[in-house]
């Protein structure tokens, strides 16, 4: 005869002991996030995706928000990593290097980190912070300094821009035939586009409240 809490324990789908249960809901969180954005995911979803109970997402990351936080906001990139290869080579190349790696390394896990954060912009003020450390601050901003232009939070804004737009077209909204065009074809088309943004002639934005 099984016990009231072993049936409970077969109907909430309870990993095996021994299982690695942190690792479990860490990988489900980051597939629900991906497809529902932080407001739509709950702890109960990620938790049946799992096959844990929902009491170890308190258990191991204190709620829904740590969990956001250790599962997307901690990204597969290391920054200093990617700015040190961006900044191999020629100069006038690096815009063509900031296409491809990025869409390497998004590439890499079906863009599923990058949708996350895209989707729970809206709903959640963490990953509006971690898109805006990610690119400003720890890769694009650190490249403009390097590089010694001007107008350096203005560049790395537009290269920004650049970047976000083409992964919510690939990656979120999946327009065709974007979604699914090799690498080099957007190099070639995108990658004068962020030269320009690093090395080229950019006006200087007026300050703000000036006419």
């Amino acid at each position: 005869m099984t016990t009231g809490a072993e049936q409970e324990g077969k109907r909430r789908g309870r990993r095996p002991a021994g299982a690695d249960t942190k690792t479990a809901l860490i990988e489900a969180a980051r597939a629900v996030f991906t497809e529902q954005g932080y407001e739509g995911a709950t702890v109960r979803t990620i938790a049946r995706r799992a096959g844990v109970d929902p009491a170890m997402v308190n258990h191991w990351f204190g709620g829904k928000e740590g969990l956001f936080a250790k599962s997307v906001l901690q990204l597969p990139i290391d920054p200093s990593t990617i700015v040190s290869q961006l900044l191999e080579g020629d100069l006038d190349t690096i815009g063509e290097r900031v296409v491809r790696t990025f869409l390497t390394v998004w590439d890499s896990t079906g863009g599923g980190h990058f949708a996350a954060l895209v989707r729970s912009v809206a709903s959640h003020q963490l990953a509006v912070e971690g898109l805006r450390d990610l690119f400003l601050k720890q890769i694009f901003g650190r490249i403009v300094a390097k590089v010694g232009v001007d107008n350096g939070l203005f560049r790395a804004n537009l290269v920004a821009s650049q970047l976000i737009g083409m992964g919510m077209v690939r990656y979120v909204t999946q327009f065709e035939p974007l979604k699914n065009t090799d690498i080099e074809t957007v190099v070639a088309a995108v990658g004068p586009t962020i030269q320009r943004y690093f090395t080229g002639e950019i006006t200087a934005p007026q300050p703000h409240g000036s006419a």
